[in-house]
């Protein structure tokens, strides 16, 4: 029998820290990788982050790769063995995806591939925000080989020991490892053999979150753009994008009301996504109001968190 391709799927809720520790992965280890990037929204974002040597990147958008992307995850995975030949292959799941599917089906149905492991990364900072674990996280915490509570600084140790405790009642095998954007030994996320027995599932899947992107057609004004960060309300979990103000480009990323700017070092084209809960009552407003933001308009206004 030909020799498989070990594949690791990272998996873990928006936000969580699998785009840092995908660009860990890539900067840590030697190996040869392949990249799939699993994009929720109509636009990519990720893929432009992670840069490294040996290294080729495909990027799937606009919907989930546990259901509906499948035959397109299981055509890229084949175009990657025939051109790329990793040493292993590296799957960014969307935050709202399901891994059980996706690893039935590449355990059964793609005989170049063997699924090394699952790493799911989870936020300890949100967890303690949000002590309600829905469904499609749930799964995920299970479904994990290894699983990451990351953002362990933003909390207490007593804290840090609870969260363990809530995570090992879902998962009383996987080793759980507290993280700090995403730092850990990257001899500990390769080879880790997936045991379990995965049955194969029929999903009627309900994305629990939506979202919506938006391409600024010039700079936007740098105190404009904050006002409308700050005063975003609870229904936007996850935002990120490349912001042009007019001194340069900047990184954003926005995760249950904590965001950074940070200075790129080469331009990128505006772009910016927006992920949550219900937010589609909200678009045409927080449109209206990047709009404003935009140095071409008059009279920048305020964006203003107005009850729908």
């Amino acid at each position: 029998m030909p020799i498989q391709t070990p594949l690791i799927l990272l998996t873990g809720p928006l936000g969580s820290g699998k785009t840092t520790l995908l660009q860990h992965m890539v900067q840590s280890s030697a190996l040869r990788l392949a990249l799939l990037i699993n994009e929720f929204g109509e636009f990519g974002i990720d893929g432009k982050l992670v840069k490294g040597k040996n290294l080729q990147i495909i990027e799937l958008e606009g919907g989930c790769v546990c259901c509906s992307l499948m035959g397109e995850f299981e055509a890229a995975l084949e175009e990657i063995i025939e051109t790329a030949t990793p040493e292993a292959i590296v799957v960014e799941a969307t935050g709202v995806a399901e891994p059980d599917a996706l690893v039935f089906d590449v355990s059964d149905l793609i005989p170049q591939i063997r699924m090394d492991g699952v790493i799911t990364i989870m936020d300890a900072d949100a967890m303690v925000a949000f002590p309600d674990v829905g469904h499609t996280i749930q799964v995920q915490i299970k479904a994990a080989d290894l699983l990451l509570l990351n953002k362990s600084d933003l909390v207490s140790p007593h804290q840090q020991q609870s969260l363990q405790t809530r995570l090992r009642t879902l998962n009383s095998s996987a080793p759980i490892i507290p993280t700090t954007y995403c730092q850990v030994d990257p001899e500990l996320l390769f080879g880790l053999v997936h045991h379990q027995k995965v049955q194969p599932a029929e999903y009627s899947h309900q994305p629990e979150y939506e979202s919506f992107s938006y391409r600024p057609t010039g700079p936007l004004q740098r105190s404009c753009f904050e006002r409308l960060v700050k005063e975003l309300g609870p229904e936007i979990y996850r935002a990120k994008g490349f912001v042009p103000f007019p001194d340069r480009s900047y990184l954003f990323n926005y995760v249950n009301r904590r965001w950074t700017l940070e200075p790129l070092s080469e331009e990128e084209t505006g772009l910016l996504v927006f992920i949550g809960s219900n937010i589609k009552p909200k678009e045409a407003q927080i449109r209206e109001s990047l709009r404003a933001c935009e140095i071409s308009q008059v009279a920048p206004s305020p964006f203003t968190n107005a009850a729908s």
